[in-house]
């Protein structure tokens, strides 16, 4: 969420941000409903200061056996204009909160412009792509002409977009998580954690999910969704908390299960393990100050890559245009492994920097030279071994 001071300073500043990602202007509105909210704010204070001083003047006039239905009534009225002032904030501020919301994160000056994929910026590549005296086969092709992938049993089992993997890969699939987690806490200093899989809308609130992309997502019941990435319970693992200097960094990796519906996906990438409904993932968390933001993102990266690196992985870094990053992301560069049965590039991590976007959505504040201010949070979803674009 983005600071409400800004729009109070310069509402135009935010337009002209918001165009770079293709947003239409929203500065004027948020700047006046929030006028309007810190008027009926003031209204309701002096409603209040009259009734308390009005409810002073009853007492003295029955000390002095003065008549006080006129003053009773004065009270009354000031009780139901409150009510009524009480109301129309709160429906204000409901208004000012669903839109504020819906509002991406802005990007940073150097962030390059750009409408989609095509606009995105190549940074560095790194390795040799292989090559073959033959045509390479796709991984799905090889899967399952070595009965290691089988999407007829998963597609009666559970329908399209998913996957049964069997004994070598299954355990291929296996070691490589426990690889990519081994790598980041004993080398790179990210604590491990195990999270839920389950999480409130509070959650997805806070790290931008909801409520703007609720069709991405998978709901369980009334109260839970199933978690499309662990970036929402590592995050909000510092959810309404203040942190103190030294609390910071905060690194944490996790490997978890991941769940999305693909609801934008239709008709593309159907064969195979790309775009699938349910995928295995390592992600990494940061949580840093404003001022180191920016070394602990290149940091992140760098972890990231040396993944690649020790698996001989050619690849690429792309810095994504404003046209492509993600709702919560100020800068993003994403990971782009060569897949020679595709003969392209195809994202397999992605690392972002969010700035307090995220934090002021969960209310996670750091302390420093007491003042407060929001933490904050960098990620990685980083190097689905499914080779999921995500």
């Amino acid at each position: 969420m983005l600071d409400i001071s800004l729009f109070r300073e310069n509402p135009q500043a935010i337009d002209a941000a918001l165009a770079r990602r293709g947003v239409a202007p929203v500065g004027a509105k948020v700047a006046a409903l929030d006028s309007r909210r810190r008027a009926l704010l003031t209204d309701i204070q002096k409603a209040q200061a009259e009734r308390n001083e009005t409810s002073k003047g009853i007492g003295l006039a029955k000390r002095e056996g003065r008549d006080v239905q006129d003053l009773m009534d004065a009270v009354s009225a000031l009780k139901e204009k409150m009510a009524g002032l009480e109301a129309d904030e709160r429906a204000v501020a409901a208004e000012l909160d669903d839109l504020l919301l819906g509002i991406p994160n802005l990007p940073l000056d150097d962030t390059p412009d750009g409408a989609d994929e095509a606009d995105n910026v190549e940074v560095r590549v790194h390795g040799e792509k292989p090559h073959f005296s033959f045509a390479p086969k796709e991984h799905f092709e090889l899967g399952e002409a070595l009965g290691l992938m089988d999407f007829e049993v998963a597609a009666r089992l559970s329908g399209s977009r998913f996957v049964v993997l069997k004994g070598g890969l299954a355990r291929l699939e296996r070691a490589l998580g426990q690889f990519m987690l081994d790598l980041q806490t004993s080398e790179h200093g990210y604590e491990e954690v195990a999270t839920p899989y389950l999480v409130r809308s509070d959650a997805l609130i806070g790290t931008g999910q909801l409520p703007k992309f609720s069709e991405d997502l998978y709901r369980a019941g009334d109260e839970h969704w199933l978690i499309p990435t662990a970036e929402v319970t590592l995050t909000n693992l510092g959810r309404e908390h203040i942190l103190t200097e030294e609390d910071l960094p905060i690194r944490v990796t996790a490997l978890t299960p991941c769940f999305r519906s693909e609801a934008g996906a239709a008709g593309r990438d159907t064969r195979g393990m790309l775009r699938q409904h349910q995928f295995s993932k390592v992600e990494l968390v940061s949580v840093t100050t404003p001022e180191d933001s920016r070394a602990e993102l290149d940091r992140l990266v760098g972890c990231a890559e040396e993944v690649l690196k020790r698996l001989g992985i050619a690849y690429r870094v792309m810095r994504l245009c404003t046209g492509d990053m993600g709702f919560s992301a100020q800068a993003t560069f994403d990971i782009e492994a060569w897949l020679p049965g595709q003969n392209t590039y195809r994202e397999i991590s992605s690392c972002s920097l969010c700035g307090d976007f995220q934090a002021r959505r969960m209310r996670m504040r750091s302390v420093a030279r007491r003042k407060r201010k929001h933490a904050f949070p960098t990620r990685s979803m980083a190097l689905d071994w499914h080779w999921g674009a995500h």
